[in-house]
């Protein structure tokens, strides 16, 4: 499909797994999938490095209205490192400013290390990131050669798995919360081994509920575009909530729902955050179970109330 005027442009509803190559930004990929769909409305849910390769989330339409829900889930990587040098963006981007030789190490002595980073801690995120202080976005003042102080964050890493070490290279495997740098992780896992490292290859294999999901290139969206069929990549809006409980309701419950008035719960049993749907089948949006039995409305998607589908015609 070819890009049109803002006018237009597509309203298109969906979320797609987009395998992000390396060496761009997320936002440069985001603006190519915009294209290609012609779409009015898009979003990504948290940026990859440019080195970075991997699932990278883009959500059309009213599916920007779930984005937050996927930037605050957990993330999945395989990473390899190269040990032995450390680079002043913490990646093979950057420069190598230091080298230490690397020790002798076995397979059950990387494991224990890595073992150790399981559960909660604080990590204190690179001078290449885009954290703002003081209103400046951190690499902005890396590339000046500028080093400022960072409090450290709460992370959790929730798996850590040795896949292979050899050639002062280790790869892992890694399930962590939102804003976990992995740069950082392997530098820390290093230390603790006694030298120095930084990310040679990253890629992201999950996010959130999407953990085992297709991921489609660039290249396999321009043929399916060249086949008529490009809308095919979209998932459902609700797929990035698929963990969530879901009720249904009739006509007239949907309409006060969208009236912004409390509705009583086909099941009320089920307490807090849940998911909508029509007498059709529609996804609708998000609401509170409260423990009167009623549903309050929360956040609601009037672009797919009048289909099953990912398209509203405009």
């Amino acid at each position: 499909m070819t890009a049109g005027s803002k006018s237009n442009r597509r309203s298109v509803n969906g979320i797609l797994l987009l395998d992000k190559p390396s060496g761009g930004t997320s936002n440069h990929a985001l603006q190519r999938a915009k294209r290609m769909f012609n779409a009015r409305k898009a979003g990504h849910t948290g940026s990859l490095d440019p080195l970075a390769s991997g699932m990278l989330p883009l959500c059309f339409g009213e599916a920007t209205k779930v984005s937050g829900f996927l930037l605050d889930s957990d993330k999945s990587y395989r990473v390899t490192a190269r040990l032995g040098q450390k680079t002043d963006s913490a990646d093979a981007d950057g420069k190598v400013i230091e080298t230490a030789p690397v020790p002798e190490l076995s397979e059950a002595r990387v494991r224990a290390v890595l073992e150790s980073f399981l559960g909660e801690g604080e990590q204190i995120p690179p001078m290449y990131s885009a954290l703002k202080v003081n209103g400046r976005r951190l690499y902005e003042l890396a590339r000046k050669g500028e080093q400022i102080e960072r409090a450290a964050r709460r992370i959790v890493i929730h798996e850590i798995s040795l896949v292979s070490l050899e050639d002062e290279r280790m790869t892992c495997d890694v399930r962590c919360s939102k804003g976990t740098y992995i740069r950082s992780l392997v530098e820390d896992v290093a230390e603790k081994l006694g030298t120095l490292a930084h990310v040679e290859v990253l890629r992201r294999t999950g996010v959130g509920g999407f953990g085992g999901a297709t991921m489609l290139t660039f290249e396999e969206l321009e043929a399916m575009e060249e086949s008529g069929n490009l809308d095919d990549a979209l998932l459902p809006v609700d797929s990035a909530l698929e963990d969530w409980p879901r009720v249904s309701l009739d006509e007239a419950g949907v309409e006060r729902l969208f009236q912004g008035q409390k509705v009583p719960s086909p099941d009320p049993e089920i307490r807090g955050k849940l998911r909508v749907y029509g007498p059709e089948g529609n996804f609708l949006g998000l609401a509170d179970a409260e423990i009167d039995g009623n549903l309050v409305p929360q956040r609601l998607f009037p672009g797919l109330r009048t289909n099953t589908g990912q398209f509203e015609a405009k």
